[in-house]
């Protein structure tokens, strides 16, 4: 748990950042420190959790899968902290069943990885009245097809026939895709 500080975040902008990507985590707490959140950074469950206790936040952005757990048990935990608080999950591994557990647990919002420090602050700042805004250069739909091939490849623990299988194209073919670079 880091806290990270700048000239003068606002203590009522508390906010609390549990990601267990290094580097996408840092880069997240000073791009949100510079629009004037006071940000504290946790890389696992049990680290966000101790956070989440020791000074309930106001705001708080989580992932969904981190190594020690899932960002759910984060998210129950503040709430019980601070009924008020604004939550957001974020995931590389977005889908419905995901995002209504998410919302379930008490989450406002469910962003998808590669979601930037603008989308995350706008996500905080809506209110629940208004829709957020369509974003300014969404992923195609090569990016997309490739995201969900990868995301199912993942779940089937890398195996390249049963992933085939279960997207229901030939193995060959997942080969082919999986080999690419991702589209942008």
């Amino acid at each position: 748990m880091t806290p990270d500080s700048s000239a003068s975040p606002d203590p009522a902008r508390s906010l609390l950042l549990v990601d267990d990507d290094d580097i996408l985590r840092e880069r997240l707490a000073r791009a949100l420190t510079k629009r004037g959140y006071a940000v504290t950074t946790a890389p696992t469950v049990a680290a966000g959790i101790a956070a989440a206790h020791a000074n309930p936040p106001r705001y708080a952005v989580c992932d969904l899968r981190l190594a020690d757990g899932s960002g759910l048990e984060i998210v129950a935990q503040i709430r019980d902290a601070n009924p008020e608080a604004k939550i957001i999950m974020l995931t590389g591994y977005g889908n419905i069943a995901t995002a209504v557990a998410a919302v379930k647990a008490g989450a406002v919002d469910y962003l998808a990885k590669p979601a930037d420090a603008d989308d995350i602050d706008s996500a905080l700042r809506a209110s629940g009245d208004t829709k957020p805004e369509p974003p300014d250069n969404p992923m195609s739909a090569d990016r997309v097809r490739w995201e969900h091939i990868n995301r199912i490849f993942e779940l089937c623990d890398r195996n390249v026939s049963e992933t085939a299988r279960r997207l229901n194209m030939h193995r060959r073919t997942l080969q082919r895709i999986l080999a690419k670079h991702s589209p942008r």
